[in-house]
């Protein structure tokens, strides 16, 4: 099974919710009036692509409708697909230009940080990049084990120390690592611990310090993994990590087990930032680069 075959399988639950009511709705419909933009923006709500982005999606329709002199919902449905895919900008990859270059990966326990990093991973190795990931999320003893596994499956290189161990101090010898082996990029996962706010930014912040003295000019990826089943949750999260943090991508993960997928269009829109990954099972190739119109093609076709 190809990766789209995948992608439009695991949708299948946010197609059903989402675009499989939008259909019922404009086929109930005989004229293109108010009465339905607003059962339209009920519907896109409900699939948890948020308030304001819903508004934004409504008003775009209503004016391609005027513009065109829509009168049928199937021309409505098409132009709400292209409205859909406008609002997410094409993924142009992760950027490792230097060598090594860094990857760092935060996000909240429990979101699948560690297993999209080992996937991430084995990506890179699979296209001969030589890999080295560092083990700084030393506040479970856990993570650092869950990450052992996924690395030796990916069959990259682990820098770890023990439990409870100064983060800053395992980026510092993951770097020497990466720079003694020739490594082509570093990947850091980070502790999930967003309820201490002051704490993390400290965290992250000595890290940024260790990276920016150890591998000055280095290329740089701050890559936050959200789980896509909390929904308009998810945007809350990101918003407190992008305080903390120079996010420079998304990864969504289980987006197989939840029918709010609608929440990729909030998210891109109140966030700008693009989605790099997504993930739509537990199988190491499950993870992928985003492609938007693949994304929206799954749900509609």
């Amino acid at each position: 099974m190809g990766f789209f075959d995948k992608l439009k399988a695991g949708l299948s639950k946010t197609k059903n919710a989402f675009v499989g009511q939008i259909d019922t709705l404009l086929k109930s419909f005989v004229h293109v009036d108010e009465a339905l933009f607003e059962e339209l923006e009920e519907l896109l709500i409900c699939a948890d692509v948020g308030v304001g982005t819903a508004d934004r999606i409504l008003t775009e329709l209503r004016a391609c409708v005027k513009e065109e002199k829509m009168t049928d919902g199937e021309a409505v449905r098409t132009a709400l697909r292209e409205i859909l895919t406008a609002l997410l900008p094409e993924n142009d990859g992760l950027h490792l230009e230097t060598r090594p270059s860094v990857l760092l990966v935060i996000g909240v326990n429990g979101v699948g940080k560690t297993t999209s990093i080992g996937k991430i991973a084995a990506q890179l190795h699979r296209d001969g990049k030589k890999v080295v990931v560092a083990a700084a999320d030393t506040f479970r003893a856990a993570a650092i084990d869950q990450l052992a596994v996924w690395c030796e499956r990916a069959q990259v290189d682990l820098i770890r120390q023990s439990e409870g161990s100064d983060p800053a101090a395992v980026v510092f010898d993951a770097v020497g690592a990466a720079k003694s082996r020739h490594a082509d990029v570093l990947i850091v996962d980070t502790a999930g611990r967003l309820h201490n706010k002051k704490n993390l930014m400290d965290e992250l912040a000595k890290i940024d310090r260790v990276i920016g003295r150890e591998l000055p000019g280095a290329s740089r990826e701050t890559l936050l993994v959200l789980d896509a089943t909390t929904g308009q949750n998810a945007i809350m999260q990101a918003k407190e990590f992008k305080n903390a943090a120079d996010i420079t991508g998304l990864i969504l993960t289980k987006l197989d087990g939840t029918a709010k997928g609608g929440c990729v269009f909030s998210i891109q829109s109140e966030l700008s930032v693009p989605v790099k990954y997504i993930g739509v099972g537990e199988k190491i190739d499950d993870l992928q680069p985003f492609d938007a119109a693949e994304f929206v093609r799954a749900m509609f076709d």
